[in-house]
């Protein structure tokens, strides 16, 4: 990929304006879509995406747009950051347009209808295309401030995830390869329900202790999850498991950290929701992920919890006495016997 071949970034929130800039920054020709048109005329303008990420410059090599079909027609490499709940309606008139295209996943969500995660419906609404998944602990604002971040392409194709690798490594930002694009995915779909849990935990005032049990077990929950699903459990120990779940559980920059802290404070749903003002993944995440976790039989009992907060008026103190109550005896469910 070189600088004279545009690389296209679909999606105007705060990841996906961080991504187009780290891009940028990197040497690459950047087509930056987003839908609306008004958004596109205030960076044009200003230098900056003030609703997502104010107070930070846009890189001169990035050219937001709001003609899909021009960007998809010019660009090869596509990284796809569109809330889960749009992106079928977003691609779907396109897809003869995505043959032999390499599409990048960054959305951390499952469409709710079909429990497809996003890579999934990618390849359903664009099947002659080349599939990734970029995830890890990539909060955006930090993202776009330099802070020293690593991230995850997953892919078995190899030549997709070395492409990936070239135009994002850069002086603060590594990426490393998986094949495990399913269980990457899954991590980052995954662990948005539980920084809910984690930023309600901080707003009540609770200790560090068993805000490192809710993390934990929450990795645990995940785990088991995904490896009924088919994912390879290690995966969970690395950036887009244990790496992004800490992030997301851990820093008030999380949107679901946020909803979930708003919760706490004693706002609704649709008040902490409005008062973000950006799509939290966790809350649309929560409903199919509990719906699944019943018919698969999952033990998944901080899902339940935050179910029953949310949905069905339970509180958090209860979910914790609950979860007190019930754990099962191991600690890790992917130990083998032998040599123990």
């Amino acid at each position: 990929m070189t600088a004279q071949t545009p690389v296209a970034v679909l999606g105007g929130g705060s990841f996906g304006t961080a991504l187009a800039n780290l891009l940028a920054e990197n040497g690459q020709s950047v087509r930056h879509w987003m839908r609306d048109p008004q958004q596109v005329a205030a960076i044009l303008r200003d230098g900056e995406n003030p609703r997502y990420l104010k107070g930070i410059r846009i890189h001169p090599g990035v050219r937001p747009d709001t003609d899909l079909a021009d960007i998809l027609h010019a660009c090869t490499l596509i990284f796809v950051a569109v809330p889960s709940s749009a992106l079928r309606q977003v691609l779907q008139p396109h897809g003869s347009q995505l043959a032999g295209k390499l599409l990048i996943s960054t959305t951390k969500g499952i469409e709710a209808q079909s429990f497809k995660l996003m890579s999934q419906l990618l390849e359903e609404l664009a099947p002659q295309a080349r599939i990734g998944v970029l995830s890890g602990p990539n909060l955006a604002r930090e993202v776009a401030e330099h802070a020293l971040t690593a991230s995850v392409i997953a892919s078995e194709d190899e030549a997709l995830c070395e492409q990936v690798q070239q135009v994002l490594h850069g002086r603060t930002f590594r990426v490393y390869a998986s094949r495990d694009r399913f269980g990457v995915e899954l991590g980052g779909a995954l662990k948005n329900v539980y920084a809910i849990i984690a930023g309600m935990a901080a707003a009540m005032g609770m200790g560090e202790n068993t805000r490192s049990m809710l993390i934990t077990r929450a990795l645990a929950e995940m785990t088991r999850f995904a490896v009924r699903q088919g994912a390879n459990p290690m995966t969970f120990l690395g950036l887009a498991g244990v790496g992004d779940l800490i992030a997301t559980c851990s820093s008030a920059k999380s949107r679901n950290f946020q909803v979930g802290f708003a919760l706490g404070q004693g706002l609704s749903l649709e008040q902490a929701v409005e008062q973000l003002g950006e799509v939290a993944e966790g809350v649309n995440t929560l409903r199919v992920l509990k719906a699944k976790a019943e018919e698969l039989q999952v033990y998944m009992p901080l899902v339940a919890g935050l179910h029953a907060i949310l949905f069905e008026a339970r509180t958090l103190a209860q979910v914790i006495e609950a979860l007190m109550r019930g754990e099962p005896k191991t600690d890790v469910d992917f130990i083998s016997p032998q040599g123990f």
